[in-house]
């Protein structure tokens, strides 16, 4: 068996633009261009960056909800992407999402017991509906749920308990692999501690494998065991938590965790408040060279002229960027 339960080989995910009266493409959106990454089995990945980075669409890609551009997935040294339709379906169980907005994802017209079950019945893991309802049931009180509520709809409930619908839903097939987009930035603090405890809870219950995406890097440092930074749709640095909180490489990752308000000293290593000049440049025409050079305050010409080399810096950690890497 692999130490590596999902391996991500140059991932590339473009969206055409289509203009004019013949609808021709005029260009593409570069939302996820060329990710590589390996998570290792029961453990989380935090993947972090600002807004249109392509975070959420990298998740969704790697489940193939949404079609590769390029690039390969591989779950338990299987491609993904060379699944046909039956061996897709089959790989659902193994491989489920928590979306960010917890009621849109839910439909209201069923009860919550038929929510949760509904893929149980369809895989085959129940026999009938009423094992479906009796399993379904386990589930929602193991997310903190009470079983009278399994009848209930969705409009019935608050948005914390929506996402234990929600993450009741995504465990109910034993998956081993978890895509969290977003999964507690639409909660109040204290509802979204009670969903992060909930999130390790079960994967210490069901050995859960999670990609943990969000903007909040306070929630990725308790969660997670390492961290990837994403940058205009790669991933610039990445390694393990204490590395990447404790001693950043590349300047975006300084940045940002200037930028974290906290009473936690040990995460005020950048007393300074770093501002980035500018706005995150356009997916459509990224800069040429280092895609970070429009911003950087360590800029030179060679980083407008020349893409970084993602390098392995200390043992676990990578990055890409013309000073860490020594050119300059």
């Amino acid at each position: 068996m692999s130490e590596y339960l999902i391996t991500v080989n140059n991932l590339k995910k473009y969206f055409p633009i289509k203009k004019g009266l013949l609808n021709r493409t005029a260009g593409h959106v570069k939302a996820v261009d060329g990710i590589s990454f390996n998570i290792k089995r029961g453990q989380i990945l935090g993947i972090v960056g600002e807004s249109g980075c392509g975070k959420s669409t990298l998740g969704r890609t790697i489940l193939r909800l949404l079609p590769p551009t390029g690039g390969e997935v591989f779950y338990e040294g299987k491609n993904v992407f060379s699944m046909n339709k039956r061996e897709m379906n089959k790989m659902r169980t193994k491989m489920q999402i928590i979306f960010q907005d917890p009621y849109s994802s839910l439909n209201p017209r069923l009860p919550v017991y038929e929510i949760v079950g509904e893929a149980m019945l369809q895989h085959g893991i129940v026999k009938n509906k009423k094992e479906m309802k009796e399993k379904a049931i386990e589930v929602i009180i193991k997310c903190g749920l009470l079983p009278e509520q399994a009848d209930r709809y969705p409009h019935q409930f608050s948005g914390g308990q929506r996402q234990r619908i929600c993450i009741a839903r995504a465990i109910a097939v034993n998956p081993d692999f978890i895509v969290c987009d977003e999964a507690v930035s639409a909660l109040d603090v204290s509802i979204q501690s009670q969903i992060i405890n909930l999130l390790k809870d079960a994967q210490e219950d069901f050995g859960l494998t999670y990609m943990f995406i969000s903007h909040d890097l306070s929630v990725v440092r308790f969660i997670s065991d390492e961290v990837a930074v994403m940058y205009l749709g790669q991933i610039i640095e990445k390694g393990g938590k204490k590395q990447i909180f404790s001693n950043p490489l590349h300047p975006y990752t300084e940045a940002l965790l200037s930028a974290v308000p906290s009473i936690d000293t040990s995460l005020k290593q950048n007393k300074k408040r770093i501002i980035l000049d500018g706005d995150i440049p356009s997916l459509v025409n990224p800069p040429k060279g280092c895609r970070f050079s429009t911003r950087c305050p360590y800029v030179k010409d060679i980083c407008r002229e020349e893409t970084p080399e993602y390098r392995e810096i200390n043992t676990g950690h990578f990055t890409m960027c013309h000073k860490v890497n020594g050119v300059f």
